[in-house]
């Protein structure tokens, strides 16, 4: 398949995902968790394959040209299937030039910053794909759930208001148009699970001893708060997805399907990119056909 035939693939089969920018989200009514474009798993198999050579190709390109880089943002809810969906939409990539960062619990020194500081020291260089499992995104979520984490945050009276959050979405939206102006990619996935198959993953965590360390008592704890994440997400989706950085809602439910989606919005950002191996001028080209020579005489 053709490089024009594979974009035009890519983008037709990623456009249901996308939130258009502008629009208002209802995360449990506009979204199927468990849609897959009508198609089967075996199907899925070899799309993923084609999709991880597509991506191997544009990374070893981006790498080379070292003039933008990508940061993929990955969220979900607890069990969304972060962690597989990177590994196998990674899984031919070469892991020198992909860094892949996790965001837990703020450290002190990370409180003592603007809440943007410790996002701010993982971005991708310039030919390097960084992806945040979990992300700046964690500050208009898991903050807003339990506001307790505002406080944290040592932030002046003032700037916790009740506009804080409107005034978060601008600002990252604003950091995102930065970013995106200084040749930084930003690409945003939400994996979409269902409440019944976050329920039927967690139990598999439990009865699965080689699971049982991904599974806490916390999650459970999370999981009844689940109409308030509905309600964050929702509005995180809406307020966020802008031209230059827009959100793909991809469903979860079906790990493979999600894969398959995954890969193909990363792939569309690249193919956008459009990165090329660097050409040499008249002098480096004659260096390199004099080492050629050289190399050549060598021979026994």
């Amino acid at each position: 398949m053709s490089d024009g035939r594979a974009a035009e693939r890519v983008a037709k089969f990623i456009k249901p995902l996308r939130v258009k920018p502008g629009s208002t989200v209802d995360l449990t009514e506009d979204f199927d968790p468990r849609y897959k474009a009508g198609m089967k798993k075996r199907e899925g198999v070899e799309l993923l394959r084609t999709g991880v050579s597509l991506l191997a190709d544009h990374q070893a390109r981006l790498a080379a040209q070292d003039t933008y880089g990508v940061l993929f943002c990955l969220q979900a809810i607890d069990a969304g299937g972060k962690d597989g969906t990177i590994r196998h939409v990674m899984s031919g990539v070469n892991p020198q030039g992909v860094r892949v960062s996790g965001f837990k619990v703020p450290s002190a020194e990370e409180l003592d910053h603007d809440y943007l500081w410790r996002y701010a020291q993982r971005l991708p260089s310039r030919g390097e794909i960084g992806i945040f499992n979990r992300s700046h995104y964690e500050e208009v979520l898991v903050v807003r759930v339990h506001p307790e984490n505002l406080d944290r945050q040592k932030l002046p009276e003032e700037a916790k208001g009740p506009d804080v959050w409107d005034r978060r979405y601008r600002e990252i939206n604003d950091w995102e148009r930065y970013l995106t102006d200084n040749g930084i990619k930003v690409v945003k996935v939400f994996l979409n699970l269902s409440e019944e198959e976050q329920r039927l993953r967690f139990l598999k965590r439990i009865d699965r001893p080689e699971k049982n360390w991904k599974f806490s008592a916390a999650d459970v704890r999370e999981r009844e708060r689940w109409d308030d994440y509905q309600e964050a997400f929702s509005e995180m989706l809406s307020a966020t997805s802008t031209p230059w950085a827009p959100w793909y809602v991809v469903p979860a439910d079906r790990k493979w399907f999600a894969r398959i989606c995954a890969a193909a919005v990363l792939a569309h950002a690249l193919i956008g990119i459009d990165p090329q191996y660097p050409s040499l001028d008249g002098k480096a080209r004659k260096e390199l056909l004099a080492a050629r020579r050289g190399l050549e005489a060598e021979a026994p």
